[in-house]
């Protein structure tokens, strides 16, 4: 039977303890009392605390994983916008516009018209061209080619020849008419050579260094308008510069649009350029050939005085009126201006009722006047304008 404490009323655990804090003090190096223990004092054991309610927590709650942030994308920059340009509508000729011939084409429609001139003169043989003006045998040609000519032969595109006969010319724009008696000629077809442009196709045909076999073709373009240049003693002006070959033998030749047409008489090249040629219009040379025709060798008139050209600048320095026209600066004696009482200084304006810009406007306006016509001149004087009637005279040796 297990033993008991003596002491009455304290459990074996409170004994125990007793006991041991007994064996603890003894053995410590401190003195201390002995124990006493009070009698009265109630050794009820401690009534044990209660047992907490456990806490139950919320289960862990599951972690959420959030997608991984996604990666910008970076998108290009909004290409610009190609604004392309409305279509063009399409361009399309008139219903009535002609094709144009070819260059074989105008070659042979106007061979006919064309005739090889062959001169006899006291220096020697030349050769040159001309074309048939009138069916019944007038031939325009430069006037260079027949000067100083003792005979004159005209050889057609069949081989007939004929006789010449000089029956007019004018040096100062280098046009004759010679006349060989034949009939049912092919005469050229004439254009309009104020309407043409620098760009323009054309074709010279001549009897380049009187060669056998035919007329000689070229082709070019109109290269420049409105040239002057001398030949001679004379200034030949408002000539069509081409770069179609313009050899000996071509002179008197015609410069061919691409509609066959003769819009130029060819009539000289510079010797010392390459490819450039000078024809003489064709409005001016028909002009002339009308006045010849109609008047015989009746010579151009002339004014019989010495210009200079009123430019804007020149106006502008010495305060003239007007920017424009023909300045006399020397009258001959005893010439038509004189003898309208024309004076130096005074500035040419008008003919007739043409302007005169410069020198080239009054030679060309006087090359269709013949010796003897009455003109209207219109002049300005100090800041006044004044007119003169002039007989036109003759040019003097």
């Amino acid at each position: 039977m297990p033993k008991t404490s003596s002491i009455p009323g304290i459990s074996a655990i409170a004994a125990i303890s007793a006991a041991l804090f007994l064996v603890v003090a003894c053995t410590s190096s401190d003195p201390v009392d002995s124990l006493v223990v009070d009698p009265t004092t109630n050794l009820s054991p401690a009534t044990p605390a209660p047992t907490p309610t456990a806490i139950t927590l919320p289960p862990t709650p599951t972690a959420v994983t959030f997608p991984p942030t996604p990666t910008a994308i970076t998108f290009p920059p909004s290409p610009t916008a190609i604004a392309f340009p409305p279509t063009a509508t399409p361009f399309a000729l008139p219903p009535d516009s002609p094709t144009l011939p070819s260059t074989v084409d105008i070659v042979e429609n106007v061979s006919p018209s064309v005739v090889h001139i062959q001169v006899q003169t006291r220096f020697g043989d030349s050769s040159g061209t001309g074309v048939v003006f009138e069916e019944n045998g007038v031939i325009l040609t430069n006037q260079h080619v027949i000067e100083g000519a003792i005979s004159i032969s005209v050889a057609l595109t069949d081989d007939s020849v004929f006789e010449g006969t000089v029956i007019g010319e004018d040096e100062s724009v280098d046009i004759a008419i010679v006349k060989i008696e034949a009939k049912g000629l092919q005469p050229a077809r004439f254009g309009d050579s104020s309407i043409l442009r620098v760009g323009e196709d054309v074709i010279a045909i001549g009897h380049a260094l009187g060669l056998a076999g035919g007329p000689t073709v070229s082709k070019g373009v109109v290269s420049a308008l409105g040239r002057t240049v001398n030949q001679g003693t004379e200034q030949l002006t408002d000539l069509i510069q081409t770069d179609a070959a313009i050899n000996p033998g071509n002179s008197g030749g015609p410069l061919v649009n691409a509609s066959g047409e003769v819009i130029g008489i060819n009539t000289a090249r510079l010797e010392s350029g390459e490819g450039i040629g000078f024809a003489i219009e064709i409005n001016l040379a028909q002009a002339v050939v009308g006045q010849l025709l109609h008047q015989s060798t009746l010579p151009p008139g002339v004014l019989g005085i010495r210009g200079i050209d009123i430019t804007p600048a020149l106006a502008q320095i010495i305060g003239l009126p007007v920017t424009r026209g023909v300045g006399i600066v020397d009258l001959e004696d005893g010439g038509a201006a004189q003898l309208a009482g024309l004076e130096i200084d005074d500035i040419i304006v008008r003919i007739n009722e043409e302007p005169i810009r410069d020198n080239s406007d009054l030679s060309k306006l006087m090359r269709t006047h013949r010796l003897g016509e009455e003109v209207t001149i219109t002049i300005v004087r100090g800041h006044q304008l004044f007119q003169a009637q002039a007989t036109l005279g003759g040019l003097t040796e």
